[in-house]
């Protein structure tokens, strides 16, 4: 048993204490937006934000909700693993996801602007039966996301921290819950964009102590030596020469196929990725998602090649915490490479960055579920079928119940799961077989005109029974009839069900829209969700430059896509080659350039993109700090010298597409 690194008050200190402080920030957030840029806290506001977050806070909040415990554990995990392609084949198999959603953004954008939630879009096209099925896929993904996000960080924290892993499960929302009620989805992403900054700085922290400043390794060419030394010592089965140092690996691959399918199932399926883009001011969902994809690759790129080989390196080391011994499975089923290779490099500071980073990487992920959840049970259950003609209050206040039980329900859900040895890894696998059978119809939903009522309902539901009778099929003739979570949870019976599941209702679409066949017409979606405009002139122009966008976004999401997973790791998978050195430290200049990408993206850019805003409220704060009456904003502008009508004009017609 590995002795924690810190004491359990350190556990609680940042559990409690710093959930309790950013409660208190968002709460002030809040109040400040209400009083001095008149934001007030109505249902729509809370689910949409209004539609108005610009570029910037869009790309931050899809790096943040991305970034789960399980981004920055299981992509360390696979590379301590498998070498670099772990690292690699994580952050590739996650990316295209984002990037591939951004098609759907924007047709979501296009053709139900003032939707609320997407499962409101399948009710409008599809009908109650339909409607009801993509829920029970949405909750079992919202559900599936969460415990992952308390079974990984509350293992994590407890392993570092001695802190009790059932109190984790159940304190790590309290905070969350808190000011996500009082902020709603605008909340989450200004909260978002101050963890993802948090986050970069440790990530950034952790890996120029490993190749320049630290003692313990100080270079990429010392690593490099020190798992070319790891390699022949224990040699990875599967891996070109057993090396560390190869793309050709082939669980790795396999991981990777896995990881692929069932990573699209908890984006296209997760009403959180929705809600941001319904959220997002129609000119920024192209270039915020595009943006968002492109900066979150370096997070488990460089996170999982730097902690993942630094475990690799240290491991045999008498300060790494299981020394004389490697880690066991279990250990590395939890995720906790990580935590290891920070202790071992940098001690107890390597420690308490640890905690940090996966209380903010728990946090943030968790808001833009509770969310997620909220927003279906207000519009597409209760206002839908409880109570249809609910006032604005009575919908603010079912939101913000159905947020509170979900997540105290997921406390007690994540600490059965512990219970029951279920890991986070465990979870990471199995979500693609239980959610991937909804994507392909979704996609149809959304792009397709031939898909039957009957497909979209039924193929989801075949999807599955599919998928997990492959799934058990698999592991039962793996694991000579027994199904047990060893061998559930194996490559190969996952790899069959995540496959199946996000393949499988193509077939059933394809037959069952054959067998009733009709043509849907899109301008139903948009006359039930139009957006409405000060002016024809201005309602013309969006759309035009949206379908611009339509356009743009299937070009840039595919060519981005294909490079990610073909043209990029696949020639290096069959040259069976070996990193040199020098290829090797080239491999990680990329990745810190990449990180410091990202650090503009999504930490300095939404700064400059909201100056003017800051500016507004900054200057009605001194003003009414001083008891002065708060002017209205042209006036500040011309105390200024600033045209602020004719900034606000051309902020509202900048697009990505104008640039």
């Amino acid at each position: 048993m590995v002795q924690p690194t810190l004491s359990a008050s350190v556990g609680y200190g940042i559990v409690v204490g710093l959930g309790l402080g950013f409660t208190v920030l968002m709460i002030s957030v809040s109040w400040v937006l209400k009083k001095y840029n008149r934001e007030n806290q109505t249902s729509e506001h809370f689910n949409t934000a209004s539609h108005s977050v610009k570029t910037g806070l869009v790309a931050s909040a899809v790096v943040s909700s991305w970034t789960w415990a399980s981004t920055l554990l299981t992509s360390a995990q696979k590379t301590y693993q498998y070498g670099v392609s772990g690292a690699f084949w994580y952050a590739s198999g996650a990316c295209v996801q984002i990037l591939l959603f951004t098609v759907l953004a924007i047709e979501l954008k296009r053709k139900a602007p003032n939707a609320h939630t997407f499962l409101e879009v399948v009710r409008v096209r599809c009908g109650p039966v339909a409607h009801s099925v993509f829920i029970f896929f949405a909750y079992v993904t919202n559900i599936l996301v969460m415990a992952m996000l308390l079974c990984g960080g509350s293992a994590t924290i407890a392993s570092v921290t001695g802190m009790n892993t059932v109190a984790a499960c159940f304190l790590l929302p309290v905070g969350v819950i808190i000011y996500t009620i009082f902020g709603g989805i605008k909340a989450t992403f200004l909260t978002d964009y101050i963890h993802t900054i948090i986050i970069l700085v440790i990530l950034i922290m952790f890996s120029l102590t490993a190749y320049s400043a630290g003692d313990k390794i100080g270079s990429p060419g010392k690593l490099y030596d020190m798992l070319k030394a790891a390699g022949n010592s224990h040699p990875v089965e599967g891996n070109a020469e057993g090396s560390y140092l190869t793309m050709r690996s082939r669980e790795g691959a396999i991981f990777f196929i896995i990881n692929l399918a069932g990573n699209f199932g908890t984006v296209f399926v997760d009403n959180g990725y929705w809600q941001k883009a319904i959220a997002a001011n129609p000119a920024s969902a192209l270039p915020g998602y595009i943006l968002g994809g492109l900066s979150w690759f370096a997070i488990p790129w460089l996170a999982a090649t730097t902690t993942g080989l630094v475990c690799i390196a240290l491991e045999g080391m008498p300060y790494f915490p299981t020394y004389p011994n490697r880690m066991s499975d279990l250990e590395v089923s939890q995720g906790l490479a990580l935590p290891y290779a920070a202790i071992a490099l940098m001690g107890k500071t390597g420690a308490n960055a640890t905690v940090l980073l996966i209380f903010m990487a728990v946090t943030s992920a968790a808001s833009a579920e509770l969310i997620a959840v909220s927003s279906i049970f207000t519009y597409d259950i209760y206002k839908q079928y409880i109570r249809r003609n609910a006032s604005n209050k009575e919908l603010l206040y079912t939101g913000h119940v159905a947020l509170i039980t979900f997540g105290f329900t997921m406390s007690a859900f994540a600490t059965g799961l512990y219970y029951g040895k279920v890991s986070m890894g465990y979870l990471y696998l199995l979500m693609g077989v239980l959610v991937c059978p909804a994507v392909i119809p979704a996609t149809c939903v959304m792009l397709s005109t031939r898909a039957s009522k009957l497909a979209i309902t039924l193929s989801p539901v075949l999807g599955l029974i599919s998928s997990v009778v492959c799934w058990l099929v698999v592991a039962s003739a793996q694991g000579s009839g027994k199904l047990t979570i060893d061998t559930t949870g194996a490559n190969n019976p996952m790899l069959a069900g995540n496959v199946v599941g996000l393949l499988s209702p193509v077939v059933y679409l394809i037959v069952l829209s054959f067998l009733k066949p009709e043509k849907y017409n899109f301008k139903e979606l948009l006359d039930k969700f139009e957006m409405h405009y000060d002016s024809e002139e201005e309602k013309i122009l969006q759309k035009k430059k949206l379908n611009r966008a339509s356009i743009i976004s299937k070009i840039a999401a595919t060519a981005v896509a294909g490079v990610f997973i073909i043209l990029w790791p696949w020639p290096m998978y069959g040259s069976k080659y070996i990193f040199s050195k020098r290829f090797f430290t080239g491999w990680v200049v990329v990745g810190l350039i990449w990180i410091f990408f990202t650090v503009f993206s999504v930490g300095i850019f939404p700064l400059w993109e909201g100056r003017n805003d800051i500016y507004h409220i900054v200057k009605r704060m001194i003003v009414s700090a001083f008891g002065a009456k708060i002017i209205e904003s042209e006036d500040i502008g011309e105390v200024a010298g600033i045209d602020i009508k004719g900034e606000e004009k051309k902020e509202k017609e900048k697009s990505f597409i104008d640039i």
